[in-house]
């Protein structure tokens, strides 16, 4: 694999800690959410990066395939909701909900748009089969 793009980002002290890139522009504290048993507050987590991630690399190949297809996105977004759940067995598992906003394309279109994404998605290539994703188009409403 040709390498395009590499970071390193340490975190000492797990969810209940600090993590840092080694360029230092992501500099912070995380804690655990209350409804896992932290303290709260201000603070991240790594559910909160990941959705962070997930988002802006699934709205850059939204972006990647409509110029394939010329089609203008407009004002588009993408909302990521990460959930932390318990399998039956007690194992702990993401899952992961894709909102993308598309004003101004048809549903077909859209739904073209959104599923050939999540094709070339790195992230979404790097969790298929291992969480489930759920895509949603969100069109105005007419």
């Amino acid at each position: 694999m040709k390498n395009l793009y590499k970071t390193t980002v340490t975190t000492e002290g797990g969810r209940n800690g600090h993590t840092r890139s080694e360029d230092g522009i992501l500099d912070m504290e995380l804690r655990k959410p209350k409804s896992l048993g932290g303290e709260g507050g201000d603070y991240s987590n790594p559910e909160q990066l990941f959705a962070a991630g997930y988002s802006a690399c699934y709205g850059s190949a939204l972006e990647h395939v409509a110029k394939q297809h010329k089609i203008d996105l407009g004002d588009y977004s993408v909302t990521a909701t990460v959930k932390l759940g318990q399998t039956d067995s007690g194992n702990l598992q993401l899952s992961a909900i894709l909102d993308a906003y598309i004003p101004g394309v048809d549903v077909e279109t859209g739904e073209k748009l959104v599923n050939e994404a999540h094709e070339v998605c790195p992230y979404s290539r790097a969790t298929r089969d291992n969480i489930d994703v759920t895509l949603n188009l969100m069109l105005d409403e007419e």
